[in-house]
């Protein structure tokens, strides 16, 4: 087994929170796009036309503060458990 040099392991935490916080903005991102399609599903309603309507710079916001704000609350239940 290689030992991990002291540089990469304090990047460690790092890297967990980016995927974590990445994870929970796909989350995030599925549940917008299946609200498109089961509630205002219309008549040629494409899925780039989907994802149009779903990426834009609100829901970017609204994902990233939620994102964070779920990330430090499963951090204090991880570290509180």
């Amino acid at each position: 087994m290689v030992p991990i040099s002291k540089n990469r392991r304090r990047l460690i935490p790092v890297f967990r929170a980016v995927i974590e916080v990445a994870f929970i903005v796909f989350l995030f991102y599925s549940n917008l796009l299946m609200g498109e399609f089961t509630r205002a599903n219309g008549y040629g309603k494409s899925l780039t036309f989907a994802l149009y309507d779903i990426f834009t710079w609100t829901n970017f916001i609204i994902a990233m503060i939620s994102a964070f704000i779920g990330y430090v609350v499963f951090e204090y239940l991880r570290k509180r458990l």
